[in-house]
């Protein structure tokens, strides 16, 4: 990583405050030449670092027509999800992202985690290509709202631009 993060720019910062800065910060943190499987691996550590409500955070990327757990943080997790399946399955299906307040009431949620209680997903897409999905869950309720998913919408886009990523495998 070219540029940490100061974890004291986001202490007491507003939810949006801190997407904020991450913005700012990504780019610096997420580069070209970096391998992409190690710049997954900082944004999902930065993404947990900055967000206490969130209990796991992680990619979910496409392999073999299905989703395979990538880089995360977190509990442990599923390894494999069928296109359909889940909310990142949906998402897979989709390509939009998916905020759901209390997963135990979205159909067909599957629970790697039983103290997960809401979630968002969403897609990644680089040059047309669906490659992915990053999926934040967390132990509340209600965690996840429109804030989030603008915000983390422009982030997979910052992380896209700055990732050579070898994906979606056949």
């Amino acid at each position: 990583m070219s540029s940490e993060l100061n974890p004291g720019l986001i202490l007491g910062q507003s939810k949006e405050e801190r997407y904020k800065i991450l913005l700012e910060q990504m780019p610096h943190l997420i580069q070209q030449e970096d391998h992409w499987l190690s710049s997954l691996s900082n944004f999902v550590a930065v993404v947990n670092q900055v967000f206490s409500d969130v209990s796991w955070v992680g990619f979910y990327l496409v392999d073999n027509g299905k989703l395979v757990l990538g880089p995360f943080q977190g509990k442990l997790a599923c390894t494999q999800i069928q296109f359909g399946r889940g909310v990142c399955g949906k998402v897979a299906e989709t390509l939009l992202t998916e905020i759901v307040p209390d997963v135990h009431k979205f159909p067909g949620h599957i629970a790697c985690d039983s103290e997960s209680n809401s979630e968002i997903v969403v897609p990644i897409i680089k040059d047309f290509v669906f490659i992915g999905v990053l999926d934040l869950d967390s132990t509340s309720f209600n965690t996840f709202d429109e804030i989030d998913k603008v915000y983390l919408e422009q982030l997979v886009a910052v992380l896209i631009t700055n990732l050579t990523i070898p994906f979606p495998v056949k």
